[in-house]
This record gives C-alpha cells, structure tokens and sequence, in this order.
C-alpha cells in the first residue's frame, strides 16, 4: 500500500466539489442518461475514526431525478439511535437547468420513529425529508453530519444503488489514526489510495461515469459489476461492551460473552421441562416435545435497544412474558433444552442474505439467529420465531449457507442443511372428467413439501373464505363452481402440506364440428417466455431448486375417442430437466409431467440459454389431443 504524504489533498478535493454546485441536467452526458432513472452527479462519504469508540461521519450527494419512476430516490433518510446523532442537514431542490428552487428548513424535516408492526421494544428514529417537484427532471441535493459513540461497524459504500441508477462521480473516504486497526473489502480491481496527513491516514476509493444497468430478470444483485467497500473495526467498543472481530472466532467469544448468565430459567418452567419430557425416550423426543412447547406458548417481537439489538433477552424473562426476538427466543430454547440435558449452540445467520464470507468477520453479514442441536449421530436446526414449522425445517432462506456457531470456545463457521430439488416437491395428481358441451369436473390433489411447503403455508393458515377467494382469482382454470376445497398437514413433524381442490369449470376445451381440441396440460403450465436480454450484466439464480411431478387424467365425454396425442417429450439443460408423457388407454387420456430446476448461480451469458429452456417447456406444455365423435 502506497503512502503520499500530501497534506490536506482528500479534504480540499472534497470541499472543491461541494462547491460546484452546477446541475444542470443538459451537462450529464448522453451515455449516462441512457436507461436511467436517476443520476447521482457527485455522491461523498467522509468518516472520520476519532477512537476506538467515536466516529464522524459527513454525507452529501446531489441526484438528478430523470422521470416519475425515480421519485423514490427523491429522499433523505437516515437512521440514528442513543449512540449516535444526526445534525447539520442542508438540502435543496434544482430545477432541470440547475437553478435553484428551494432551500428546505429544519422544519421540513420529519424526525420520526422506527417502531414497525413486528417490534415493540426500538430506540431507532429517522430523520426523513421527500423531495417533491411536478416537473422533470429536476435534481435534490442532501447533506449532514453523524456522530457515533461505539462502534461496532464501519460505513459501507456502494456507486450503484440499483437498476437505473447511473453516476457521475462517487467518493468514500476513511480516516484513521495510525494506530487503529481495521479491515476493509473491496469489489475487483476497485484501485484503493491512501495518504498520510499528520498522525492521520486516508484511504479513499472513487467511482465515476458509471452507466445504468436496466433490471433484469432473476438478478441476484449488483455486485459482480458495482464499486464497492465493506469495513470493519478490528477492537470495538459499544455501549459498555468491548470485543474483537478480527476473525470469526473472536466475533463468536463476544457474542458468547454477552448471552453469559442468560440462561437461567425460574423454578416453575424447570419443574415445566420435567413434566413435559418426563416419558420422553430419546433426546429427539425431549427436543420436539420442547420446541411445540416453545411453539404454542411464545410469540415472536423485534427488539432493538442498544446492544439489546445483539444480546438476548434472559431466558427468565421471555419465560415470564412469553414473547421475545429471534436471539430471545433461540436463546429461550436453548435454556429449556439445556434444563433436559441437551446441549445446543446458538447461530448467528443471514436470512435471505448471502453466506457469510468464511475470510472476513464484520457485523452486517447476519441478521437473523437460530438454533443448533448437536447430537451424536445428527444435527437439527430450530427455527425458534415459527410458530407453525415443523422441528428441523429452517425454510428455503436459511438453508445451505455458510453461518456462525457460537460456542464457549469462540465462532466457528459451518454450513446449514441444503434441501435439493428433488426434497422441495409438488406433487399432484388430477382427474378431470369433461362432457361434451365443454365443461369439466376436476379433482386436484396436491402435496407440496419443503421450499413448497413454505410457498404454500401461508394458504392453509388464512380462513376458509379467504383461501376460496384466492382460489378462484388465482387459478389458471376459470373457475364456474367450487364443490370443495381443504388443506391440511397430515404430520406436523414433517414440512409437508396436501391440498385438495374439487371444482366445475366451462372453459377446458375448443370444438370444431365433431372434433375437440385439447390442451392436456391444464394445471401446472408455463405460460409466458422471458425476453431475452443481450450484454446481460448481472448473475442470476431462480429463488429455489425444485421438482414438479404432474399427472392428469381425462375421462372423455361419452361418444369420444382419442384421434391423436403428441409424442413423448424429453429436455435436458444445466438449469433443470423437463418431460412430458402421454398414453390412451380404455378411453383414458393419462399425461405425466415433471420439471426439475436447479438452484446455482449462473453468468450473466448463460441467461439467453434458460430463456431458450423455457421457450421449450413453453411450447412442450400447449401440446394438444384431438378427440373424435365416434357415435
């Protein structure tokens, strides 16, 4: 790393910026306003590391909104607690040629609460100001300063802050003193400057004439193609707390150490976990007999008080209130199986989120925690927060992903169960009986398991009159007549869900004199192809890797024959595999189908392969039969 002693170079660059104030939208070149929404015109981060527990962070950015579609960029807000604070705001409003429209006030600017439905116990506020122009284009510009006292992280930047968004110039910059220790990650070939200035050093990264990149479908984000800076303290101090993050374990140690002495539980909910397991036989039979306790007498509340955000709640406390967050309530399992003679661990984990980078410890990787029982032969996983999931079934989000165990001995990364394609199944069997004035009797039964069992739970959780509502507006079937409808979950151990549906439909087939023309599959069809996009930037990944096996029965009207049915149908890719079916026997038309997709990440040049995939199963799934009169 280069050291240039060149004193004041960053802070006088960042204040001839500042000045420019010239935003006129004319000057943008044509390249960047191409597919854009929004154009950041000048973006700078400044943050200054005062002590191991003191930071001051100064913002501005200037963002010309092109069109209606990027009104949601037309605000500021950011977020502050008791340990930090946010003042100094300035903000303004250009109209298209950059002149000025408005210089908003203080009391423009809404200081409000973060308390959402799912939290009850928050000390997070928001100082939010929406910029508001009828005509476009027009430009916003924000600043203000940030103080912190802890810190447990350090700002990240990104320049592209989503599809449509293009940028002119973006700046971040950190400054330290020679003896703070930190770490930072960088995108690829992101060029990283640094200069000492005193006892100060500065890095400084920049980003400049970034085209839009219009969204695209499947997209798993910007990453591979955006400028970017993760950076984390090495030591830390915050509210009273101090620890490590120089690697995982040590993360893990000071995660340990804020739970120490959190797990006692009162008397009366120990006399509780004997009662309950006092037949039990095997510590899987204590572990489900605990978690349906944990399940039917908790309720899941967000909390995020300081370092009350990372420390659980006592394990006594959520046993006299019954409800806690995601840490309380893992942490409240972990006590209750602890009391049966079960160890277990709890884990720190990004839910929806990428996996943690097994090579750099910082917070923000995670935002979740749940629960991990290890015994000699297996190990299962809790989802504490459901109150419906199965013991062991963590959900799609959770799943296959790299994630931190703590224990007494530090953090340890390990990876949670994948569930294959072949394991989030739908399998359904149909028989439709059609008459001859083209309506048709159906009987779907259904069994969706895993990743299909979490796309489906929420349908058997609603009301009987609500599930009939969603029936009929959502089936690819126009429905005349629902006969009956039920869901279920045979086993509440397993994540499995059946679904039967009985139904009267009068649109199913076409008819041309004595002939009917049959589309055979009716139930579970691909009806659309996606465009193909060329230069495609971004990777790209379907939310699940899954199994779909279908099979469809006719019974055809009286007087009918089968005159002609496709031949058998075979397609085989990287992204999954497709097959379709179909046999006349008895006067029983029977179609079987299965698709299977799988859940890798692919380069933005495979893209226009899947769409050719799709168009296939697309057309492999309007194959017709022709019906004859015979009488």
């Amino acid at each position: 790393m280069k050291y240039l002693f060149l004193t004041g170079l960053f802070a006088s660059a960042l204040i001839r910026s500042s000045a420019q104030g010239n935003y006129d939208v004319a000057k943008i070149p044509e390249d960047l306003k191409r597919d854009a929404i929004v154009v950041i015109r000048n973006e700078e981060q400044f943050f200054d590391i005062k002590s191991l527990g003191s930071g001051q962070y100064d913002y501005k950015v200037a963002i010309t909104i092109l069109n209606k579609a990027g009104d949601d960029f037309a605000e500021m807000a950011e977020v502050y607690d008791k340990f930090s604070s946010v003042y100094n705001i300035k903000a303004t409003l250009y109209d298209a040629s950059g002149k000025k429209i408005k210089d908003y006030k203080s009391s423009d600017i809404r200081d409000q609460s973060l308390i959402s439905d799912f939290s009850i116990f928050e000390d997070n506020r928001m100082k939010l100001l929406k910029f508001v122009s009828l005509n476009y284009p027009y430009t916003i510009e924000y600043s203000y300063s940030k103080d912190y006292k802890g810190l447990l992280s350090l700002p990240s930047w990104r320049d592209l802050k989503g599809f449509g968004v293009a940028v002119e110039q973006s700046v971040y910059t950190i400054q330290k003193s020679k003896n703070y220790q930190f770490r930072y990650l960088t995108s690829a070939n992101l060029k990283t400057d640094s200069v000492a200035i005193g006892e100060k050093i500065q890095y400084r990264w920049k980003s400049s004439k970034v085209p839009a990149v219009v969204s695209e479908p499947l997209s798993i984000g910007l990453d591979n193609i955006s400028s970017w800076v993760k950076a984390s303290p090495n030591q830390f101090e915050y509210d009273g707390s101090t620890g490590n993050f120089n690697n995982w374990q040590n993360f893990g140690s000071w995660m340990y150490s804020l739970n120490q002495g959190g797990n006692k539980l009162p008397d009366a909910t120990k006399a509780l976990v004997q009662n309950l397991i006092g037949n039990a036989k095997t510590p899987q039979e204590k572990i489900r007999i605990l978690y349906n306790h944990l399940q039917q007498n908790t309720r899941y509340v967000s909390v995020q008080l300081g370092i009350g955000g990372f420390r659980p709640i006592l394990a006594e406390k959520v046993a006299q209130v019954n409800y806690g967050d995601c840490k309380a309530l893992s942490n409240y399992m972990k006590a209750l199986l602890n009391e049966a003679g079960i160890a277990s661990n709890l884990i720190v984990i990004g839910n929806d989120m990428p996996s943690l980078n097994p090579n750099y410890s910082s917070m923000g990787q995670a935002n979740h925690m749940i629960l991990c029982v290890p015994l000699e032969k297996d190990t299962t996983f809790l989802e504490c927060t459901s109150q419906y999931d199965p013991m062991g079934f963590i959900g799609y989000s959770n799943a296959d992903r790299k994630v931190l165990i703590v224990t007494d001995k530090g953090g340890k990364i390990i990876t949670t169960p994948a569930y294959q394609p072949k394991d989030n199944y739908q399998i359904r069997k149909t028989k439709i009986t059609l008459a001859e004035d083209g309506t048709g009797i159906l009987n779907l039964k259904s069994k969706y398991a895993n990743a299909q069992f979490e796309e489906n739970q929420r349908m058997m959780l609603l009301e009987p009159s609500e599930q009939r509502k969603r029936l009929v507006e959502n089936s690819n079937i126009p429905i005349d007549e629902m006969i009956s409808f039920k869901y279920e979950q045979p086993d509440k151990t397993l994540p499995i869900i059946t679904e039967e549906l009985n139904f009267k439909t009068n649109q199913i087939f076409s008819k041309s004199g004595e002939k009917i023309f049959l589309t055979i599959n009716q139930v579970n069809r691909r009806e659309h192809v996606p465009l193909k996009v060329d230069n495609r930037k971004t990777f790209f990944a379907v939310p699940f890797g899954y199994n779909d096996e279908d099979e469809i029965s006719y019974t055809l009207p009286k007087g009918y024959s089968v005159e002609f049915i496709p031949k058998d149908i075979s397609i085989v890719s990287e992204f999954g595999s497709y097959s379709a079916k179909f046999a006349n026997k008895d006067n029983t038309l029977t179609y079987i189908r299965t698709q299977t997709m799988n859940n890798k990440k692919y380069a933005p040049e495979k893209y226009n392969e899947l769409v050719d995939f799709y168009k296939k199963i697309f057309q492999a799934d309007k194959q017709k039969a022709i019906l004859t009169k015979t009488l």
